[in-house]
């Protein structure tokens, strides 16, 4: 049944019934019609036949401020070359050069993406994955904003680790290291395997990584700020701290949102970088991750415009200054 033929066939019955009945008002009584609208269809069936009473087709209006098919189409493709960006990401990307410089804002990029189906990132992962995945778990509400106290890069950096899975033809268990600066939010990390757990060797390394690169840029690193984790309490790690000159701050136990700059970044790093790759991938090989994680940090903070307190719609890069002494 097409969504016109409930109105055909009133008014079909409408004409039926002003024969049986013999009488034109008391038909559109009992129907509920108006007799002047009545009176122009015996005109029209008589002329034309009866498809005339059908409902007139009407194209569906052009409003003069709607998005243009041609940006509509944009926007689509490249929502699913990059599943994980959410509308403010889409929009601020195609306002660069690189893409057409198309102005757009968030919401009409929500609006475009929720036209076609693809307005959260759980369905367009499901479509660069080819199957129908398991709804995502709700997220959670967030907490109230709060404020770390820093005036320049190298004030609090902090340091979080991250579990990405076994994979295969890997020993062990696969982490993902992660620092990330305060004031700049410039970002550190690497994968490293382990037996289990992650290991102080390798937070040790990623802390002489962080000093070294902030004093290549002109600052020092100040405060090192990790959560109560045991390869941030082993000695190694203490030790290699002592050789930064940086003090170890712990976050205080139970309250994981302490190190919420760093946790942020890990959650943007996983929707933006894993997912999409874990999607694209049918075997996951630790090389192949490690290229994926390197590009998108090299996107992540020379490219990748940030709108916190004070970045200010700059990327990392420029905010904590290119290398003035490349590190060793």
């Amino acid at each position: 049944m097409l969504n016109d033929d409930p109105i055909y066939l009133m008014r079909l019955q409408a004409m039926s019934a002003a024969q049986q009945l013999g009488s034109v008002k008391l038909a559109c009584q009992v129907l509920d019609i108006p007799r002047s609208t009545f009176y122009r269809w015996p005109k029209q069936w008589l002329q034309y036949g009866p498809e005339i009473l059908r409902p007139r087709e009407r194209r569906q209006p052009r409003m003069p401020n709607s998005t243009p098919p041609w940006v509509e189409e944009q926007i689509v493709a490249f929502a699913l070359a990059h599943p994980g960006f959410g509308p403010q990401r889409i929009s601020d990307e195609l306002r660069r050069e690189r893409w057409g410089q198309t102005r757009i804002s968030a919401n009409g990029v929500y609006q475009v993406l929720r036209r076609h189906g693809l307005n959260t990132r759980d369905r367009r992962l499901r479509l660069v994955a080819g199957y129908a995945a398991p709804s995502l778990p709700p997220r959670p509400q967030p907490q109230a904003e709060r404020h770390l106290h820093v005036e320049q890069p190298g004030d609090i950096v902090q340091l979080d680790c991250f579990y990405v899975g076994r994979l295969v033809g890997t020993k062990g268990v696969i982490w993902q290291y992660t620092a990330t600066d305060v004031y700049s939010a410039f970002t550190w990390a690497f994968l490293r395997s382990s037996h289990k757990n992650p290991a102080a060797k390798h937070t040790s390394a990623l802390a002489h990584l962080v000093a070294q690169d902030l004093a290549s840029r002109g600052w020092q690193l100040k405060k090192l700020m990790t959560d109560n984790a045991s390869e941030f309490r082993a000695q190694e790690f203490e030790q290699a701290m002592s050789g930064t000159g940086a003090k170890h701050v712990y976050i205080r136990a139970g309250r994981p949102q302490t190190n919420g700059c760093v946790e942020k970044v890990q959650q943007t790093i996983l929707n933006e970088c894993w997912k999409p790759a874990f999607a694209r991938y049918l075997i996951p090989k630790s090389s192949g991750l490690a290229a994926d994680l390197e590009r998108y940090l090299a996107y992540y903070n020379n490219d990748r415009a940030h709108h916190g307190r004070w970045t200010k719609g700059r990327t990392p890069e420029e905010v904590i200054g290119k290398p003035k002494v490349w590190p060793s």
